[in-house]
């Protein structure tokens, strides 16, 4: 597992629920997996925003924010991403049937479930380079 640099992190991990501590680090995991095997995408930077465990593509711009968290309502989690960036209805286009989703900002997961690793992977790495395709 990915040391934390930043404490504060950390402490938002440890404060969920056993077994949704184990879903939400499979899938922090995740996100530097793809990051570190995705050209362009750079070293990670991992913080909070809104109280929400955040990785940014700050070293090479490559990305839009994605972030992880507990669903407020129910027992799921969830990858967000900016809801201007209209990546959440570019996944819906790709995979209609593989995630739910929130609106135009979220993949949902039940904790309980195994994740759908090839098709999130994708996604997690087409958030990761959106600005690189903007360009």
């Amino acid at each position: 597992m990915k040391r934390f640099a930043d404490p504060a992190v950390a402490a938002v991990f440890r404060a969920y629920p056993a077994e949704m501590r184990k879903s939400v680090l499979a899938l922090r995991e995740l996100v530097f997996d793809v990051a570190a095997n995705t050209e362009g995408v750079g070293r990670l930077t991992e913080t909070l925003k809104w109280g929400q465990p955040s990785y940014l593509t700050e070293e090479t711009k490559s990305g839009t924010t994605v972030r992880i968290d507990r669903l407020k309502k129910g027992d799921g989690y969830a990858l967000y991403v900016h809801c201007q960036s209209g990546l959440v209805p570019r996944f819906r286009e790709l995979y209609p049937d593989t995630f739910r989703y929130e609106g135009k900002r979220a993949l949902l997961f039940d904790t309980d479930a195994p994740l759908p690793l090839p098709e999130l992977r994708h996604c997690i790495g087409l958030a990761l380079t959106h600005h690189l395709r903007a360009k």
